[in-house]
C-alpha cells in the first residue's frame, strides 16, 4: 500500500514543536588515532561527509560512513573510533525537540539508530555548506532551518513506529495532546489502510469512546471522517495529475466512483471533475477574479482541516 506524502511529523502542529540547538554544531574532523567514549545530557545528531568510523551504542555495532546518519538518544553512552586513513569528517548536532516545550518527541518514536540518508546527493552539498558557515559559539535562525531539514529527512527514513504511550491522568492535557497528534500521523500516513483507525485507537492509553471525543474536539472531525478527509487529500493529488475519475476512486479505495464523488464534494466542496477543470484552468493561467494568485479557494477544506488553535491550546479543553 502506498505511503502518504504526508510524513510522520505531518499532523503536529508547526507552533507547537520547539527545536533547541544546545551549542554550535561540531565541525568533525577526525585522524585514524581518533578515539571517544562519552555521553551527552541531550540528542545527538551525527552525519558523515568522509572517512569511516565505528560505534558501539548499548550493544550495537554501527559503522559511519559517507552519507550515513546516526542519533544518539540523551544520556545514552556511547564509545567511537575511526576506522579509515582518510579523514572521518562531518557534523554532529546536539538538540532537543519538544512538543508544547514539555513533551521530548524523540522518546515517543521508534527509530533505526542509523540510516543510510536516501536524498544523499541533494543533502550533500546541504550538509557542507550548513558545516562550513556554522558559527564557533553560537546557533543562528538560519543554522534552526538548515538543520531541521536534516533532521526531518533522517527521521522519515528512521522512523518505525510511535511507542505505545503509558497510562496517563485524564486531565493531562499535554499526554492527551500528543496521543491525538499521534493517532492523526498514523492515520495520515496510512489513510488506504482500512484497519488504520481501529490500530490508531488500540495504541492510545485511553478510553477509546472517550478518545474519540477528544479527537473530534480537537481534530474537528472524529477518526474514521478524518481518515476520509485523508483519502479525499490523496484523490486531490491524482485528480490533479490526470487520473481519472473512476480511476482515482479506485485507488483511494471506493468500488463505486459515484459514491466515491458524493464524498469528495462533502470535504472538497467542488465535484471530483470540477476539481480536475479548476486544476487545468490554473495550470492554463486562467484564475477566476479575485484568485490571481492561481490558488483557488476550497472552502470545505479550510472547515475541515485540524484547528491549529485547538491542537496547541490543550489547556483549553474542556472533558464530557
Amino acid at each position: 500500500m502506498d505511503k502518504s506524502e504526508q510524513g510522520i511529523l505531518g499532523s503536529i502542529p508547526v507552533q507547537a514543536l520547539s527545536l533547541s540547538l544546545t551549542r554550535s554544531a561540531i565541525k568533525m574532523e577526525h585522524s585514524s588515532s581518533w578515539r571517544i567514549d562519552k555521553t551527552n545530557s541531550v540528542h545527538d545528531l551525527v552525519i558523515c561527509l568522509t572517512g569511516r568510523a565505528e560505534y558501539e551504542i548499548e550493544g550495537e555495532r554501527v559503522v559511519m560512513e559517507p552519507g550515513c546518519a546516526m542519533l544518539i538518544e540523551a544520556n545514552t553512552r556511547f564509545v567511537g573510533q575511526a576506522l579509515s586513513r582518510e579523514l572521518y569528517t562531518g557534523v554532529a548536532q546536539h538538540f532537543t525537540l519538544d512538543v508544547f516545550g514539555r513533551i521530548d518527541l524523540i522518546s515517543q518514536m521508534e527509530k533505526r539508530r542509523w540510516v543510510m540518508m536516501p536524498r544523499w546527493h541533494m543533502l550533500e552539498p546541504l550538509v557542507r555548506h550548513f558545516r562550513e558557515t556554522v558559527p564557533l559559539s553560537s546557533t543562528t535562525l538560519v543554522q534552526h532551518h538548515q538543520f531541521m531539514v536534516f533532521l526531518i529527512d533522517f527521521l522519515e527514513t528512521a522512523f518505525i513506529g510511535w511507542r505505545q504511550q503509558k497510562q496517563a491522568p485524564v486531565d493531562n492535557p499535554d499526554a492527551l495532546s500528543l496521543a491525538i497528534m499521534v493517532a492523526a500521523s498514523q492515520i495520515a500516513a496510512e489513510p488506504l489502510d482500512d484497519e488504520i483507525v481501529e490500530k490508531s485507537l488500540t495504541a492510545t492509553p485511553y478510553n477509546p469512546d472517550y478518545f474519540r471525543r477528544m479527537f473530534r474536539k480537537q481534530v474537528g472531525l472524529t477518526p474514521a471522517k478524518y481518515q476520509e478527509f485523508k483519502r479525499m487529500e490523496r484523490a486531490m493529488g491524482l485528480l490533479a495529475g490526470g487520473s481519472s475519475v473512476k480511476k482515482t476512486a479506485e485507488l483511494v479505495g471506493y468500488s463505486d466512483s459515484y459514491y466515491f464523488s458524493r464524498m469528495f464534494r462533502q470535504y472538497i466542496g467542488v465535484s471530483p471533475a470540477g476539481y480536475k477543470a479548476a486544476e487545468r484552468r490554473n495550470r492554463d493561467g486562467q484564475f477566476p477574479r479575485g484568485e490571481e494568485d492561481g490558488q483557488v479557494n476550497y472552502p470545505k477544506i479550510n472547515r475541515t482541516q485540524p484547528s491549529l488553535q485547538d491542537l496547541q491550546m490543550a489547556d483549553k479543553f474542556s472533558h464530557d
